[in-house]
């Protein structure tokens, strides 16, 4: 569950980068980031799970493509010491490629495995893609957007259009995110009764969408409205606990992904 975590916060990290426009941050803020992923694919390929029909290291085990997600994420923190770094964002495309592989693979979804729910269901698969793209937007679009408001502080005359671009990204992938676990709800509530509390599963699931969704969207609201006026201080610490409530719902998801096999 944690190799999971990591591996959609560094995709997802990796993918904002592209919001950023490099003529206006400073080169450190992408080498920050590559050192956030690389530390994070080296946590993922440690705690992934072995499987027992491949060995460590072949192409098809998803340790591997952490690893190679960990090279390129040291690559690319070598190359943006650069004011224009060589191959820059080539490294973030690779980069990705690397840690959304990973991802698919611990997931089952490349190996044919049984995936969310029961062998062969095209739509559960599909939903689990979904579920691993939305996630990791919104968790690296949450991080990013804290980190971005943090460059306000050393460079004061930062243009205000990054940080908005990263919270309106946020709440473009808060709605998919959102989207998703709705579906999914939709198909548990199908089969199950949500009003029976002696399910733990009913016990979690307001939990999780109160603190992983609705809180943030409001905090969100704030950091973005507090950004509009250029208070890029008040706006960081609101996106502190943005980060928090978003990291704590995600986890909550992937501990209800695993009882009931849906991205609740």
């Amino acid at each position: 569950m944690l190799s999971v975590f990591c591996l959609r916060l560094a995709l997802g990290m990796l993918g904002t980068l592209w919001l950023l426009p490099a003529r206006l941050m400073h080169p450190r803020f992408f080498r920050t980031h590559f050192l956030i992923v690389l530390g994070l694919a080296l946590v993922a390929a440690w705690m992934m799970p072995d499987h027992e029909s491949d060995s460590v290291m072949t192409i098809a085990h998803p340790r591997f493509f952490a690893y190679m997600a960990a090279l390129f994420a040291l690559v690319g923190a070598i190359v943006w010491t650069l004011e224009r770094p060589p191959g820059g964002w080539l490294v973030v495309v690779v980069g990705m490629g690397a840690c959304g592989t990973a991802l698919l693979l611990s997931q089952g979804i490349l190996r044919g495995e049984r995936g969310w729910v029961e062998a062969g269901a095209i739509w559960a698969r599909f939903l689990s893609v979904l579920a691993d793209l939305s996630s990791s937007a919104l968790l690296g679009f949450a991080v990013t957007a804290m980190l971005v408001g943090h460059s306000y502080l050393i460079s004061p005359g930062l243009p205000i259009r990054p940080l908005m671009g990263q919270i309106l990204g946020g709440g473009v992938a808060w709605l998919t995110r959102t989207l998703v676990a709705g579906s999914a709800l939709w198909l548990w509530t199908g089969e199950h009764d949500i009003t029976n509390w002696n399910q733990e599963t009913n016990l979690w699931l307001p939990v999780r969408w109160l603190v992983g969704l609705v809180v943030p969207l409001i905090c969100g609201v704030m950091a973005f409205r507090t950004a509009q006026i250029r208070s890029t201080q008040s706006a960081t610490g609101i996106l502190y606990v943005v980060v928090i409530l978003v990291f704590l719902g995600e986890l909550l998801g992937l501990l209800l992904a695993r009882q009931t096999g849906l991205p609740l």
